[in-house]
C-alpha cells in the first residue's frame, strides 16, 4: 500500500480563459493531517471542488488510492471513501440531529435512504448514531432540531454525518470559519480526534489552527503552488509572507487571513 492516498498532476482549471488552479500537484500522505492554505481567490475551495468531482478538471489528472478518479462523478467519489464538507453549513434544519447523522447511515443500505419505510424499522440505526454524536460531542442535542443549533454545534454535527459514511479521507473547508474561540478549540479538538486512522485534508484560514493541526501544509497563490512543508517551513519562506502579510517577515503570529 502506498504511503500516498491522494495525488495530482498537472491539475488546472480554467473558466472561459481565467485560470482558477494552474498545475497543482499535490500529494496527500495517507494517516495525516493535511492543510490547504492561502488568500482569499488562491482558488483553496476550486481545488475542493476538482477532487471531489463538483467541478471537472480542465487538464491534469487525480489518483486515489492509486486509482485515477479524473472523470467519476461526486457519487462514485464518496463511494471510494473520499468524503468532503462544506464551507457554507449543510445540515436538514427541519430535522432532529439524531435523524441528520441516521439519514447519513441509511445510505449504507444501497441506493435507497428509507423514505418510505416504517420508522420502526430505521431504530436499528439509532445505536451508531448516537456513537456518533457522543464522539462530537452531541449527545445532550440528539433530539433537537438541527436548525436550532448554535454555529459551531452544526459544524460538528456535519462531521457527524461525515464520520456517518465510513470515510478513509475526509476533505472539510473551513471548519472553524465564523467560531468563537471556544468552538474552534472544540472544532480542533474534535478533528484531532476523528483524524486517527484516516487522513484529512483541510482549507483553513486560521493559521493558529493550522499551526496545531497540520502534519503538511500546502499553500497556493493565484491557483498555483507557491511553498509546500510543515508550519515551521512555509512560514519561514519569503514568498509565502509576501503573499499573506506583504513584505512583513513570519506569519506564525497571526491567527485569520481574509
Amino acid at each position: 500500500m502506498s504511503d500516498t492516498i491522494l495525488e495530482t498532476e498537472g491539475m488546472t482549471k480554467e473558466f472561459r480563459g481565467f485560470v482558477a488552479v494552474s498545475d497543482v500537484r499535490l500529494q496527500v500522505k495517507r494517516g495525516t493531517i493535511h492543510g490547504l492554505i492561502g488568500p482569499n481567490g488562491a482558488g483553496k475551495t476550486t481545488c475542493f471542488n476538482l477532487l471531489t468531482k463538483f467541478l471537472p478538471v480542465t487538464r491534469g489528472k487525480i489518483s486515489y488510492e492509486g486509482r485515477d478518479i479524473t472523470n467519476l462523478k461526486p457519487a462514485d467519489i464518496a463511494r471510494l471513501g473520499l468524503v468532503r464538507s462544506f464551507q457554507i453549513s449543510a445540515v436538514f434544519p427541519h430535522l432532529t440531529v439524531l435523524e441528520n447523522v441516521r439519514l447519513a447511515l441509511q445510505r449504507a443500505r444501497g441506493n435507497s435512504f428509507d423514505f418510505w419505510r416504517p420508522e420502526s424499522l430505521l431504530k436499528q440505526y439509532d445505536s451508531r448514531a448516537m456513537e456518533l454524536l457522543e464522539d462530537v460531542g452531541l449527545t445532550g442535542y440528539a433530539r433537537h432540531n438541527a436548525g436550532e443549533l448554535p454555529y459551531g454545534r452544526k459544524r460538528a454535527l456535519e462531521i457527524a454525518t461525515t464520520l456517518a459514511l465510513e470515510p478513509t479521507m475526509m476533505l472539510l473547508d473551513e471548519p472553524t470559519a465564523g467560531m468563537t474561540h471556544d468552538d474552534v478549540d472544540r472544532i480542533v479538538t474534535l478533528v484531532k480526534r476523528v483524524a486517527a486512522g484516516r487522513t484529512v485534508l483541510l482549507v483553513e484560514h486560521n493559521l493558529k489552527v493550522v499551526e496545531g493541526l497540520c502534519d503538511t501544509i500546502t499553500v497556493l497563490a493565484r491557483g498555483a503552488v507557491l511553498a509546500q512543508g510543515d508550519y515551521a517551513t512555509v512560514s519561514r519562506n519569503p514568498e509565502v509572507q509576501a503573499a499573506y502579510l506583504g513584505t512583513d517577515p513570519g506569519i506564525a503570529g497571526s491567527t485569520q487571513h481574509g
